[in-house]
């Protein structure tokens, strides 16, 4: 089974989301349907645009990368999307 850590952001690319799953493409229509609610961070912000993801083999690994993500500055963040989807376009998963 593979996991994904990702990144979203809101329409206006202001507000970054990371999380992980092991079912993108649903989880992408999750934050997409919950848009607007202000009960979850994802929701309240409007972070249902993915900008970026990365695979792992393992929930391990993956949960490992994503405190290691969520410890980055915004600055390191940034660039680490940039290396991928330089101009911020919205992936389809």
């Amino acid at each position: 089974m593979s996991y994904y850590v990702y990144i979203t952001t809101n329409p206006a690319r202001k507000v970054l989301y990371i999380g992980i799953t092991n079912d993108l493409a649903n989880r992408m229509a999750q934050h997409y349907a919950n848009r607007g609610s202000a009960q979850t961070f994802a929701g309240k912000y409007f972070c249902y645009n993915l900008i970026y993801f990365e695979e792992h083999q393992n929930s391990k690994a993956a949960i490992a990368r994503e405190k290691e993500l969520k410890g980055w500055t915004r600055a390191k963040k940034e660039a680490l999307i940039a290396v991928d989807n330089s101009n911020w376009v919205f992936l389809e998963t």
